[in-house]
């Protein structure tokens, strides 16, 4: 009765999804243009029609409500702005000709409604299409997203319904389980003592793991990696269970550093209880609290695959080649490349009020031509504002995109912007066919390079015969996949070698075309540092796989499946394809926790990346919880001071060591102790296998 999975339980109208798939209104309008320029959308530019009945029709009503053609949208009262959506207003026609004329009077119908009634009476693909790119979830009008009947919301404990209850976040619906024998009775007690006992215990878990701001009703969709994965683990800790093996990929992911000691505290718990703990982190903290490090290497890829060295932290930092210890001794540090702060100049892009979530009416100004962090707790609203508002206001303004854009009021300094590129760690592909070089674009040159060879020529091969995604020189039994899929009934699809090209994608005459006496499969085959020195004296490809070299991604083959990459990789790729891309200097680039998935020295490497993007002009805004990125920001906007309803407001902005001379800053007080320690130790400058081999002597910061 109280499960929304429950056909007893269940909205019977949404079927228990809380949502219906329904015309959104946000997406008829553009707040900040005038009906005149195209304020709604499926009137389109107004201007353009003035002898239209629709030109017509839209004056009425804004004439009706004491406005004109010319006010923006955002300043429509709400009244008018109801008119024009859902109807209402008396419109009155009237015509005159040879034939005499007319007055006709009806009520508006509303643009909603107007397009779905067209929506509902098309024929035409296109039109559907059309109207459909007005549609988006909504809540569902009866059960207004609660997901349950109504006789179910009814019934309350402690004077609250289960909907109330969810509604509340970890850490207050723990105080309201421990309340509640002071209202229950004797006999309510005596029933529900065992229940409220199991219940105290498991939200006490997910506030031990730092998840305390999170509401009971979130949509597992919206919970990151890092989230989902320490929900699993508090409900293992609640099991009690002994001589267990656990492994957990990167828990810290997502994580403040204040919360960061309360997930350690509950992983060395389950060790105690008799249990093994096996964490692959690159988390420093993690680390020095690890009874045993086993550290791999000493480069990636190709160069890597070795045991490098084994033991405790001691051990490991006391290791003669261990990178991973030159960073824990503090011989090496991850630094800023230049060195020294960008000063602001004086340019801002301003987001006004910003309502998302639980920012609280924000007005955040982000310092153009600038690299800046975003930091905060957990929970306490980076992500509402960088990824669901500004990046996607910054996307439709821009681009024309049509995503769903946080509540806000506007944006100021848009001029200033020209571009905005959110790079992320989703993958670059889907399937095997995928690979760096055809996402960075380098496949292109190298394709035009085999068709310019005398055989090729000769042949009539043009440049599209030595790409695997088009018919004529790849592997038709594969479809230039290099494998095949082997479909398996109630389990996942099997990927298998292709029997006829043997995985090089292409047919027989397209690898007779040879390049300095290499085929194209074989090219593909190369690492990014192979193909540096076999393409030196071909610049357009040499530039682009610099690119990849430059992010640290030189020991991945150029033909390597999508598939396979990690997200930082992904992401790298992604970056690598913007450095090849000519500098225009007024480029917003937003990345999201950039840091998950990378070593000390890769972190050293991304920062490399990030401060060239600067240093041409454009603005970086990263929104990070690791401290050696943060250390090296020329501005940072702390969030908080708490997660979830205690956060939404600024702590603190400015420079690193004005945050951390902040008195309520949580990153301001361990962004202290890491500006002090981080003074004596050098900057990595070397490929990491090569340091493991002979340290660096870059300079001291």
């Amino acid at each position: 009765m109280f499960s929304f999975n429950s056909p007893l339980g269940m909205c019977p109208d949404c079927n228990g999804l809380g949502t219906k798939y329904e015309f959104d209104p946000t997406k008829f309008v553009q707040p900040d243009r005038s009906l005149h320029d195209g304020g709604v959308r499926s009137w389109g530019v107004l201007r353009k029609k003035k002898s239209s009945s629709t030109y017509k029709y839209a004056q009425q009503i804004v004439t009706h409500f004491g406005h004109d053609l010319d006010t923006p949208w955002r300043d429509l009262s709400p009244e008018c702005q109801h008119a024009i959506l859902y109807g209402g207003v008396r419109i009155v026609w009237e015509w005159r000709g040879e034939h005499g004329s007319g007055r006709h009077e009806h009520i508006s119908e509303g643009e909603v409604n107007t397009v779905r009634r067209r929506y509902g009476q098309t024929q035409s693909e296109g039109s559907r299409r059309w109207y459909a790119s007005f549609m988006g979830q909504q809540p569902c009008p009866t059960c207004h997203g609660v997901r349950l009947r109504p006789e179910s919301v009814a019934v309350t404990v402690g004077g609250r319904t289960i909907v109330e209850v969810t509604s509340l976040s970890i850490r207050e619906a723990l105080h309201w389980a421990r309340s509640l024998p002071e209202v229950l009775t004797a006999e309510q007690l005596e029933i529900s003592e065992e229940v409220l006992k199991e219940i105290a215990g498991r939200l006490e878990f997910l506030v031990n793991v730092g998840l305390h701001y999170l509401t009971l009703d979130r949509p597992a969709p919206t919970l990151s990696g890092g989230e989902g994965q320490r929900i699993r683990l508090a409900s293992q800790v609640g099991c009690g269970l002994v001589g267990v093996l656990y492994v957990l990929d990167e828990p810290s992911i997502g994580l403040h550093q204040r919360d960061n000691r309360r997930l350690l505290d509950t992983l060395e718990r389950l060790r105690d209880m008799g249990n093994t703990v096996l964490v692959v982190e690159h988390d420093e903290e993690t680390m020095r609290t690890a009874d045993y490090i086993v550290d791999l290497g000493p480069g990636a890829g190709l160069h890597g695959g070795q045991a490098v060295a084994a033991g405790t932290p001691a051990e490991i930092a006391a290791h003669p080649t261990s990178l991973t210890g030159k960073y824990l001794s503090g011989e090496l540090v991850v630094s800023s490349p230049n060195g020294v702060r960008r000063p602001t100049n004086g340019h801002w892009l301003t987001v006004v009020n910003a309502r998302c979530n639980n920012l609280k009416g924000l007005t955040v100004r982000f310092p153009l031509g600038l690299f800046t962090c975003v930091t905060g707790v957990s929970g306490s609203g980076k992500s509402s504002l960088v990824a669901q508002t500004l990046h996607p206001a910054l996307a439709r303004a821009l681009h024309g995109a049509e995503g769903r854009v946080g509540a806000h009021e506007r944006i100021e300094g848009l001029e200033r912007i020209s571009k905005v590129i959110n790079i992320t760690q989703d993958p670059i592909g889907r399937t095997p066919r995928s690979n760096p070089a055809t996402y960075a674009q380098v496949m292109d040159p190298i394709r035009q390079l085999f068709a310019l060879t005398p055989e090729a020529k000769l042949r009539g091969y043009k440049a599209g015969r030595f790409s695997f995604n088009v018919k004529g020189g790849r592997c038709e039994a594969c479809q230039g996949h290099g494998q095949k899929r082997v479909e398996m009934h109630f389990l996942p699809d099997v990927w298998v070698t292709c029997n006829v090209c043997k995985g090089e994608r292409f047919n027989r005459e397209t690898l007779q075309i040879r390049y300095k006496g290499k085929a194209i499969a074989e090219i593909l085959d190369m690492s990014v540092d192979e193909a540096l020195v076999f393409f030196e004296p071909v610049p357009a490809i040499h530039r682009i796989l610099q690119t990849l070299a430059d992010v640290g991604l030189g020991y991945l083959k150029l033909g390597q499946s999508a598939t396979t990459l990690s997200g930082g990789e992904a992401q790298r790729v992604k970056l690598a394809k913007e450095l090849a891309r000519v500098a225009t200097g007024d480029t917003m680039y937003i990345l999201d926790e950039p840091t998950t998935g990378l070593h000390f020295a890769d972190i050293q490497k991304l920062l490399d990346v990030l401060h060239r993007l600067t240093d041409a002009g454009n603005t970086v805004i990263v929104i990070e919880h690791n401290l050696d990125v943060i250390k090296t920001a020329d501005w940072i906007i702390d969030l908080g001071p708490e997660g979830g309803h205690e956060g939404g407001s600024i702590v603190a902005e400015g420079t690193p060591e004005e945050i951390a001379q902040h008195p309520e800053s949580h990153t301001g007080r361990f962004l202290r102790e890491v500006l002090r320690s981080g003074s004596t130790a050098r900057r990595a400058t070397s490929m990491p296998w090569q340091l493991a081999l002979a340290p660096s002597n870059g300079a001291r910061r």
